[in-house]
């Protein structure tokens, strides 16, 4: 929430002027539900626990607990005025495009209600109206992960300058392949972790089948496209900018962390594949933050007990040719893949750094119909959501996908680092990506399919 939200002394004060519930407060309580005003143990308490508890509660990102009226009442101004303009929870889609599991936005009936409440004095009600609060297990979103990893040493990461990507390599030690149907990455220390990318890498290389073919252009800049060592002996690498070392070496996506994202859980039946002897590759990005700091991130695995009938996957559409001139208020970039077999599109999320504005993602199918599936008008860094689709989107063959994202690198935005300066791709906050992860399953392959080995001098896509 807004600045007051985080000032800790308004807790203290206001907090001491509550009265307990009973003798006179009792009695205001019950004179005011009596005029139809909502109160906290009945109407307030359902739609905290619903919508803000998950992060709302002590050990997590936001910055105050909401689970008891006590933790509650000091904030009920707060609570109304960031409901009221839709600030709180945070949800960036726009709702005439797409219908998504995981939305977090509040009904209108449910704002009105913490309006009116707030405005009638924000009274605490029956207890015996109070619904059982949510549990969680402690540390983790998901519930007790089925196994643990972390990286392998305590990353200290320095007082100021930038720091390169780190990629740390974290064994499995699996005996037999598993199926992952959650992850969940836990950030040691989120003062400075601004992203974590987990991949996975084989015992041994397996072509593997793909859903995608991304159009021509739309790579990473050079020096960060994991050529090789003779690209990184040859290739000037801008300030800020890591080497990304190949393919080969990190494997394919799985999750990954970014703020307001840390995990993903797939419905019953589909899960990812691991194999035997797998190894996770983490792609670390820290910022520093003037102190000394140090991070030993860990990363929950959820599996499945039986083999699924669906196996998902994870890929990316990425643009790395962007270049936003300095003062520009709408500068706009797209990127494009088509594809290459029958699939089902399950989540999206989008990413950029602080100059990003909006995106808007469009279907053009094989018959010529175009629709948005996906906008995002106001783009928030600070937030990132992964879009699970309610009804996950059939794509036939063919069908070509548009992703469009805006940039604002004009004084009007109040996050912009320096809006005299030209942009490129950079890994660093001050930089600029234009990225987007997504989750799919191809239609019709059976889970754990593996290609024939390409013959020499075959060509082809991914």
């Amino acid at each position: 929430m807004r600045s007051q939200l985080t000032i800790a002394a308004s807790v203290v004060i206001v907090g001491a002027a509550i009265i307990s519930a009973s003798g006179p407060a009792a009695e205001q309580d019950t004179t005011r539900s009596a005029k139809g005003i909502p109160t906290f143990t009945r109407d307030v308490a359902p739609i905290l626990y619903k919508n803000c508890a998950t992060c709302h509660r002590p050990g997590e990102i936001a910055p105050m607990s909401l689970l008891t009226y006590i933790e509650v009442r000091p904030w009920a101004k707060s609570i109304r005025d960031e409901t009221s303009d839709g600030t709180m929870p945070p949800w960036h889609a726009d709702p005439r495009h797409g219908r998504f599991a995981n939305d977090r936005s509040l009904s209108a009936a449910d704002r009105d209600v913490l309006t009116r409440w707030a405005n009638g004095g924000a009274p605490e009600g029956d207890s015996k109206d109070l619904p059982p609060a949510p549990t969680f297990t402690e540390g983790w979103q998901l519930g007790k992960p089925d196994t643990i990893l972390e990286l392998p040493v305590d990353y200290k990461v320095p007082a100021d300058g930038f720091v390169e990507y780190e990629y740390f390599d974290v064994p499995t030690n699996f005996t037999e392949d598993k199926w992952l149907e959650g992850l969940e990455v836990r950030p040691g220390n989120r003062k400075v972790v601004h992203h974590v990318i987990v991949s996975v890498r084989g015992p041994k290389p397996e072509r593997r089948p793909t859903g995608f073919r991304l159009a021509e252009g739309m790579e990473i800049p050079a020096g960060q496209s994991g050529g090789g060592p003779e690209e990184a002996g040859t290739a000037k690498r801008a300030r800020g900018q890591s080497l990304f070392p190949a393919p080969q070496r990190t494997g394919a996506m799985i999750g990954g962390f970014a703020p307001g994202t840390s995990s993903l859980r797939f419905e019953p039946g589909s899960a990812m594949l691991l194999r035997a002897g797998a190894t996770l590759v983490l792609q670390m990005h820290y910022t520093t933050n003037g102190t000394p700091q140090t991070d030993r991130t860990k990363i929950g695995l959820f599996l499945a007990k039986t083999e699924p009938t669906t196996e998902m996957r994870m890929g990316t559409l990425v643009n790395g040719a962007l270049s936003i001139p300095a003062g520009a208020a709408d500068y706009s970039i797209a990127a494009e893949m088509t594809t290459t077999a029958d699939v089902t599109l399950r989540q999206m999320l989008p990413h950029t750094h602080l100059r990003g504005k909006s995106w808007e993602y469009t279907a053009t199918y094989p018959d010529g119909r175009t629709d948005v599936i996906l906008s995002v008008p106001k783009y928030d860094f600070n937030w990132q959501t992964d879009y699970v689709f309610t009804d996950p989107l059939k794509l036939p063959k063919g069908t070509k996908i548009r992703a469009v994202a805006h940039y604002d690198n004009s004084t009007a935005n109040k996050s912009n680092p320096d809006p005299k300066v030209a942009v490129k791709w950079g890994d660093q906050t001050w930089e600029e990506m234009m990225f987007t992860s997504f989750v799919y399953s191809i239609d019709g392959i059976k889970p754990g399919a593996v290609l024939p080995p390409r013959t020499t001098g075959s060509g082809g896509g991914r």
